[in-house]
């Protein structure tokens, strides 16, 4: 089967996040149109993901391999697996929905931690002749990344402001993703009927991003 890994960023439980709310509803809308998918979710809040050191390398964005591994204690043991089982469960997927929220311009934390750990040489891009290749396009694949942000941001500022958004696509694109769709929640304000317009708003957009989907 086809696999949509569904990657969300954000502490609040679903019913609280429009990023997570209008992530959800996308996924049930796909899947009832592409029955032949299955859903991997991983809660960047709930899954620890290791923090990078440098004994876990062998040279940049390469982990060791497994006779160095084994010279390591057991708690780095588990981090390197860890690392290898996020970078692989990445790589078997064919559409990818990131749920969240606009911070300080940009993402929560665990995303960044997250893309670090995917970002493995030989695996989802390459340094050969010291050129970087991304790897991921070796089937298609898209990305959809659904962001909440309180605020309106008008078009012409998006660039400026939107800079999460930006990097998150331009990380992507650089692993080899070409299809990548911005899937904006925004101006869910600071109350409940603000937050259900803007969630309303987003719902209406859903069948016009799944139908750009390509895999």
């Amino acid at each position: 089967m086809k696999k949509l890994l569904y990657i969300s960023v954000n502490s609040k439980p679903e019913e609280l996040s429009a990023s997570k709310t209008v992530a959800k509803e996308l996924i049930n809308r796909f899947l009832e149109k592409n029955k032949d998918f299955e859903v991997e979710e991983i809660d960047l809040y709930k899954e620890h993901i290791p923090r990078l050191e440098y004994q876990y390398f062998e040279k940049r964005n390469c982990i060791v391999d497994e006779n160095d591994t084994k010279k390591l204690d057991d708690k780095n043991q588990r981090e390197i697996k860890k690392i290898r089982s996020l970078c692989d469960q990445f790589i078997s997927s064919n559409v990818y929905v990131i749920a969240a929220p606009m911070w300080s311009l940009s993402f929560p934390a665990p995303l960044k931690e997250y893309i670090d750990c995917i970002m493995q040489d030989q695996k989802t891009i390459s340094f050969d002749n010291g050129k970087p290749e991304g790897l991921l396009n070796d089937k298609p694949r898209t990305v959809v990344y659904v962001q909440s942000s309180g605020a309106h941001i008008p078009w012409l500022l998006k660039p400026a402001i939107n800079k999460g958004l930006s990097y998150v696509e331009d990380i992507m694109k650089f692993m080899g993703i070409k299809k990548f769709e911005e899937f904006l929640v925004d101006g869910t304000g600071f109350t409940e009927k603000e937050k259900k317009e803007a969630i309303n708003k987003a719902y209406e957009k859903i069948d016009d991003i799944i139908d750009s989907i390509k895999f």
